[in-house]
């Protein structure tokens, strides 16, 4: 059999059941390729659940205020995937229904070549392969492909290659084989080789170079940053604000962050370690419990302890924000 007829066999026979395979619908679709995308299924798919139980259709996600997705999105990380999120779900309302073809996909915000070519075939059948991590690994092992991944070169010429594959009648099936392939069969590390039903003709495996492929190009950069948060208490209240556009954590809400402790305050952890794409993040957290509110910048707000869930805050504030409730239990 061809490399796509062997895929497409191990797909009916492996295939994974998601809740988002069991409908045509672009928006739960495009939801779930937004909520997977960084996100391993078993984080994703409560997320995705939750989603689709409180916004049932593009157009509830699209009235619901941002604050609100930014809450349900808590824990997901790259807030910047719901920001996009809640503001496609606007553009798709605006223009009166979902896109339903590829370049028109490729408008919404948040969505790039492989998103956009996973809604165009699931939803609606269009001939366009997808090329992510699982589909570079597949292709790079059982060609033998030494171009990096992340070069232009690459890129093109991966692409090439995975849309010379797809069958134009199932590109759906296709797709979704190659995705579910790269997580369940030729996996990043330990790989099930003995059991593949592409062994005979994998380059890779014949060349014992598996764990050489995919090549890609180190070009990162990853830096390192202090923060000091200091949770105030002040007769049932604390201050928190909401972080501005041009950093990390866009629109979530923190504690107040300052290069001074103020005398009094009580040190809960230091050098916590919180790691991102491009930083490593260390932070101390202090406690300061006062009679009198302080000074403190004008973005910065008042509000009962006792609503501080209310707020969608990144996952190290949530760190923080546990250590206080246990100290006060």
């Amino acid at each position: 059999m061809s490399f796509t007829a062997t895929i497409l066999q191990w797909f009916r026979e492996n295939g994974r059941a998601l809740p988002w395979r069991a409908t045509r619908d672009p928006y739960l679709i495009w939801l779930s390729e937004i909520i997977l995308q960084q996100t391993r299924i078993e984080q994703g798919r409560p997320y995705w659940e939750r989603f689709v139980h409180r916004w049932p259709d593009v157009a509830s996600l699209a009235a619901a205020q941002e604050d609100e997705v930014l809450r349900e999105w808590q824990g997901l990380g790259y807030y910047s995937r719901a920001r996009n999120l809640h503001e496609a779900a606007r553009q798709i309302v605006a223009r009166g229904s979902f896109p339903s073809t590829l370049e028109e996909i490729k408008t919404l915000k948040g969505v790039g070549d492989y998103t956009a070519a996973a809604i165009a075939s699931i939803a609606f059948g269009l001939p366009a392969a997808v090329v992510d991590g699982n589909v570079y690994r597949v292709l790079s092992r059982h060609y033998g492909i030494r171009t990096p991944i992340n070069s232009s070169e690459g890129k093109k010429e991966f692409a090439a290659l995975a849309q010379s594959l797809l069958p134009a009648k199932e590109a759906s099936a296709f797709n979704q084989a190659m995705m579910d392939f790269g997580a369940v069969q030729c996996t990043p590390q330990h790989p099930d080789c003995l059991s593949c039903p592409l062994q005979e003709s994998c380059v890779a495996l014949r060349e014992q170079s598996i764990g050489q492929l995919p090549v890609k190009l180190k070009k990162l950069t990853v830096k390192e940053r202090r923060l000091t948060y200091v949770y105030i208490r002040c007769q049932g209240e604390t201050a928190i604000h909401r972080r501005a556009a041009g950093d990390i954590w866009q629109g979530l809400y923190e504690p107040w962050l300052t290069d001074e402790v103020p005398p009094g305050a009580i040190l809960l952890r230091s050098r916590v370690k919180h790691v991102l794409t491009h930083r490593v993040l260390y932070a101390d957290f202090w406690l300061w419990e006062t009679t009198s509110r302080p000074p403190l910048p004008a973005d910065y707000q008042w509000i009962p302890e006792a609503e501080t869930d209310h707020y969608a805050v990144p996952r190290l504030v949530e760190i923080m924000l546990n250590e206080i409730k246990k100290r006060v239990r």
